[in-house]
């Protein structure tokens, strides 16, 4: 459970007493009650089983593929996975390789529907690329979508974190996108119902195999 969901609770049930006792009406005592259960639902951290497979790049997050696109990043052939996350996907996202992160940035933006393709460079977003032993680097983006207003990242530069280590989250509907070098061989599809920290996304081998 992320403290969030606990704190959003907390403060409803105490709307709830409040109600209860100023009205003494049951049913608007209700309300708050069920949102107190949705928010406890919705910050949910469950755990996950970590492929081991080498070379293996996982979802950073629960939901569904989008998109599977080739795009150039500094002339150098990039392939762009996109997964949607709506408001029933758990938002606890993770790191999808295992290296130490070179570099973290954040973007205001505007918060456009996260199934907009406009929205991977328009809307709000924390940037993190991750640099593997190998030295091979994978973008990961954490995007607001038109419901989500904060996104949490933890993580800070120079720091090292593992595959599917928990990284932050991004509350309500949103999107993430992983940007991977050309050579990864990639597993999944749009329509793919994906879960972050288990679903291998594709497999990156190691410069030397290439």
């Amino acid at each position: 459970m992320v403290r969030d969901g606990i704190y959003y609770a907390l403060a409803l049930i105490a709307a709830a007493v409040l109600v209860g006792n100023w009205t003494g009406s049951v049913w608007l005592v209700v309300v708050p009650l069920l949102l107190a259960a949705f928010f406890l639902w919705f910050f949910r951290d469950p755990e996950r089983a970590i492929p081991a497979t080498e070379g293996a790049i996982v979802s950073p997050a629960d939901g569904k593929v989008t998109g599977v696109t080739a795009i150039q990043v500094d002339g150098e052939a990039r392939t762009s996975i996109s997964i949607f996350l709506s408001v029933f996907n758990v938002h606890v996202n993770r790191s999808p390789v295992a290296g130490m992160i070179t570099a973290v940035e954040y973007r205001r933006g505007k918060y456009l529907n996260a199934m907009n393709p406009a929205s991977a460079e328009l809307n709000e977003q924390s940037i993190c690329t991750v640099r593997m032993l190998d030295g091979q680097s994978v973008v990961f983006k954490q995007i607001a979508g038109l419901l989500a207003r904060r996104i949490v990242f933890t993580p800070h530069k120079g720091d090292h974190v593992l595959r599917g280590e928990r990284i932050g989250l991004i509350k309500f509907g949103s999107r993430c996108d992983v940007i991977l070098p050309g050579s990864a061989e990639i597993l999944v599809q749009p329509g793919q119902v994906v879960k972050g920290g288990s679903s291998t996304l594709a497999i990156l081998r190691s410069q030397g195999e290439q």
